[in-house]
């Protein structure tokens, strides 16, 4: 079959290379990508006069036909024809004629491929950003449901000193917050257009670079036509801020498992977002946040695979480049993919507050509240420390917890404790007095949702 490019060859390449080659079995992804960006290029040529303004609008009314098509999914794809922008360009020819094939005067695919990915990407890290704000939107409705409900917080996996779980899941939160401003950063570098560069070089053509810019919605061009063409930094950036999301989302999804589990017990999970076990009968797994957790491997994989690529590339268009597509998109389904499950799991998921409240009644994260007790009654920290420590191990030999101590035995420690003591134990007491800003204290916990929501409006 002759090629768009096969006239200065004498033979055309076997079925089986030609199969390696071809890209359009992922890149017909871009399908509508590539027509947006194919009638912006057929009006700006009608616009210069550098074809006829009818054949420009009959060009363009033949590529809305093919949109049509795929929009109901009747388009066919052809491994002979390479990639989406030549099956493309093949089907507008048979929808309107020969005229069609004026579509390609002043562009390469080079610049057309370029194109059609900061439009794809511009499109999805929107969705991303949207589904971001979802998620949170979610978390700040657990959290205000769970704002007095005492939860062990952890350091080293290990007991550390009673939160408020509201407190806890709004940690989540900021560190979606900012994945969202990582993102909306990035839309600066990926709203401009590369369409106009040509191979490399530029054109002879009196094209206007500008008015298919406006046309397509961005906000400005690149200056420089060989950066415009060879540049893939959008797409490490952009794979780069998912892959500290999933990083989010996997710790996030860690923590899900944890609590759901008999030994921790602290929430039960939506039957939609579980399964079972094939041979025994009362398992309840947590797969979909097993899943996130594993599909974190793939996002990073893609990162490393882009840089890879593109680390030792002279300028400036190479067949490597042809690699940055699969990632990208791979990484954009899996990531929305993994914030619309998480969004669901964590707005239908039960949360145990007796179990999460007895835990904290049965462990000494309340140590560090009789420390700073001692603090209070003049005793330098060190030493307060030091004595609690001791008290710790008592009750380790005792089979028993701080609480659970007489005011005698508390004495014998130390001289300066009184009555109070037992009200500075208590963990809900212990958290609602750590009120310094950011702190897990009740009213600071509050404070914190209201600017939550701020962010969200």
């Amino acid at each position: 079959m002759k090629k768009a490019w096969g006239g200065r060859f004498a033979k055309s390449p076997e079925q089986w290379i030609e199969e390696f080659g071809a890209s359009i079995s992922f890149d017909q992804e871009l399908v509508f990508e590539d027509i947006e960006g194919s009638i912006a290029h057929v009006k700006m040529l009608g616009k210069t006069n550098i074809i006829p303004v009818e054949e420009s609008k009959q060009i363009a009314e033949g590529l809305l036909k093919l949109k049509a098509k795929a929009e109901v999914g009747q388009l066919e794809y052809s491994i002979s024809e390479e990639d989406i922008h030549l099956n493309l360009e093949k089907m507008l020819i048979a929808e309107i004629g020969p005229v069609g094939g004026k579509l390609h005067t002043g562009r390469s695919r080079n610049d057309q491929v370029a194109t059609d990915m900061h439009l794809y990407l511009k499109k999805q890290v929107g969705t991303i950003i949207e589904h971001l704000q979802e998620l949170q939107t979610v978390l700040t409705i657990q959290a205000e449901k769970n704002i007095e409900t005492i939860f062990p917080g952890y350091t080293h996996l290990q007991r550390a000193q009673p939160v408020s779980f509201a407190h806890h899941l709004l940690a989540y939160f900021w560190m979606l917050e900012r994945d969202k401003q990582r993102f909306r950063e990035s839309l600066k570098r990926i709203d401009l257009s590369p369409l106009g560069a040509s191979a490399l070089a530029g054109t002879t053509f009196p094209i206007d670079r500008y008015y298919t810019a406006e046309l397509l919605g961005f906000s400005g061009v690149y200056e420089n036509s060989m950066d415009a063409v060879s540049d893939r930094d959008f797409i490490v950036e952009f794979l780069s801020n998912a892959a500290l999301t999933i990083t989010h989302l996997s710790r996030f999804a860690e923590e899900i498992i944890l609590w759901a589990s008999k030994e921790f017990n602290f929430i039960e999970l939506d039957d939609s977002y579980a399964t079972g076990s094939s041979i025994m009968p009362q398992k309840k797994n947590p797969d979909m946040a097993e899943l996130i957790r594993g599909k974190s491997g793939r996002v990073f994989g893609n990162l490393m695979s882009m840089l890879t690529i593109l680390k030792g590339l002279p300028l400036t268009y190479n067949k490597d480049m042809q690699e940055d597509k699969e990632g990208m998109f791979d990484t954009v389904h899996t990531l929305i993919g993994s914030l619309k499950i998480f969004t669901g799991m964590i707005e239908t998921m039960t949360v145990k507050t007796k179990s999460m409240e007895a835990a904290v009644n049965q462990d000494f994260s309340n140590a560090t509240e009789l420390a700073d007790y001692l603090a209070t009654k003049g005793i330098p920290f060190r030493d307060a420390h030091e004595i609690v420590g001791k008290l710790v191990l008592t009750c380790i030999h005792k089979n028993c917890f701080l609480l659970d101590l007489s005011l005698d035995e508390l004495k014998q420690a130390c001289f300066e404790i009184e009555e109070d003591v037992f009200t500075v134990l208590s963990p809900k007491e212990a958290v609602k007095r750590r009120n310094s800003y950011g702190g897990t204290g009740f009213a600071q916990v509050e404070k914190q949702l209201e600017q939550a929501k701020l962010h969200l409006e």
